[in-house]
C-alpha cells in the first residue's frame, strides 16, 4: 500500500474519532506511541518493535489530516535523497543533518 492510500484508509477509519477527539488529542495519542517505541526498541523484540512503529505511523497520519497536510506530498522531498544536501547517502555535516 502506498502513502497516499494509507492515508486514505486511515482517515476513512480513524477521521470522525480524531475529529472528535481534536488536533491536541490526536497528538498526545502520537507522542504516547514515541514512548512506545522506545521501550520496544529497549526490550529488543523485532514484532513489537515493527506494531509499536505501525502505530506511530498511522497516528502521524491522522495528525496530519487534522491539520490538512498532504503526507505523501509532503514526504515527497525526501525522494531524490537529503532533502537539504541533495545527496544520497546525505553528506551534510553530522550537526545540521535532516
Amino acid at each position: 500500500m502506498d502513502l497516499a492510500a494509507l492515508e486514505a484508509r486511515i482517515a476513512a477509519t480513524f477521521g470522525a474519532r480524531d475529529r472528535a477527539r481534536g488536533v491536541d488529542g490526536t497528538f498526545r495519542r502520537l507522542v504516547e506511541e514515541v514512548g512506545e517505541v522506545a521501550r520496544a526498541l529497549r526490550s529488543g523484540e523485532r514484532e513489537s518493535l515493527a506494531l509499536e512503529l505501525s502505530d506511530l505511523v498511522a497516528w502521524t497520519l491522522s495528525v496530519a489530516a487534522l491539520c490538512g497536510v498532504d503526507l505523501a506530498r509532503a514526504v515527497a522531498r525526501y525522494a531524490r535523497g537529503c532533502p537539504r544536501c541533495g545527496r544520497s547517502p546525505c553528506r551534510c555535516p553530522t550537526e545540521v543533518a535532516r
